[in-house]
């Protein structure tokens, strides 16, 4: 495995697929689909720099943690692929790069850009404090809609706020369904999850809670957004179904096929309503 490829595999490169559909759609929908290539190009810089951030310092911040557990011991840096120092090296690159992208964007991504920082690296220590450690995270990759809308249009508006609380919530749901893997790690590391905390049963029945409010702001987003109609709307009721089928596959605390539920389906959730704002912006 080449450098490049372990530093990609660090922070799980491929994940990105979670954050980029509700971003691009924040976009189209502020330039009413026709987005500059250079804000284009600047909004994806930051959203990458903030991710790769975010992933390797969780990895840097954790890494004592995931040695004792076993699910995790075999990630790069307790396996000895990744040093402590090269992760923090990537930490320090990664969120320049942020910082560059934001000053490039307008000066209120710029100035922002120290919170969107202190949100998706707080994280990492959530989970030694409060069960709710999956909604933080779920805030994180909400402020990626929010940061592209102003991006385009310098202000806030309510569709890009509608559109992170939809997308805070549908993360909650699906991480508290991961955090079930761990309950019994974390209770003896000390560690908080809503599974940990309220077991595996009541955690799930919060993980559909979460969908549902996930799916209502969504819905509401969708009949905010400027040039959006019916089409949208119809990507809500995708977007159900996909929900409802992640939480059929763990109904019971069943994790067999939590890589299905987790990766997979969720990676079809922001797809899906991609293509249809895409739809209702450019052919409807």
């Amino acid at each position: 495995m080449t450098l490049i490829s372990r530093y990609m595999s660090l922070i799980k490169f491929e994940h990105t697929i979670f954050a980029l559909p509700f971003t691009l759609i924040s976009l189209l929908v502020a330039s009413g689909g026709r987005p500059s290539l250079r804000v284009l190009l600047w909004v994806l810089v930051a959203m990458v720099g903030a991710r790769s951030a975010a992933m390797a310092f969780n990895r840097v911040a954790d890494w004592k943690i995931d040695a004792a557990n076993p699910r995790t011991a075999d990630r790069h840096i307790p396996a000895g692929a990744i040093s402590v120092a090269g992760a923090w090296l990537f930490v320090i690159l990664s969120a320049a790069v942020l910082v560059l992208a934001a000053w490039m964007l307008n000066p209120l991504c710029f100035r922002l850009s120290p919170v969107a920082l202190a949100v998706v690296l707080g994280y990492s220590y959530m989970k030694r404090f409060s069960p709710l450690a999956h909604v933080v995270l779920g805030l994180g990759l909400a402020i990626a809609p929010v940061g592209a809308w102003l991006a385009v249009t310098g202000a806030f508006a309510p569709f890009p706020l509608w559109l992170a609380a939809g997308v805070m919530f549908w993360v909650a749901g699906f991480d508290t369904i991961y955090g079930c893997q761990d309950v019994e790690f974390d209770r003896q590391a000390g560690l908080h999850s809503l599974a940990s905390r309220l077991g595996v049963d009541k955690a799930l029945v919060l993980s559909r809670v979460f969908h549902v409010l996930s799916v209502a702001f969504m819905a509401g987003a969708m009949r905010r957004g400027p040039g959006l109609g019916l089409v949208s709307l119809g990507g809500v009721l995708i977007m159900t179904g996909l929900l409802a089928w992640e939480q059929a596959i763990v109904r019971g605390g069943d994790m067999r096929r939590i890589d299905k539920a987790f990766f997979e389906i969720n990676s079809w959730v922001g797809m899906a309503l991609l293509g249809v704002v895409v739809v209702d912006l450019y052919l409807v």
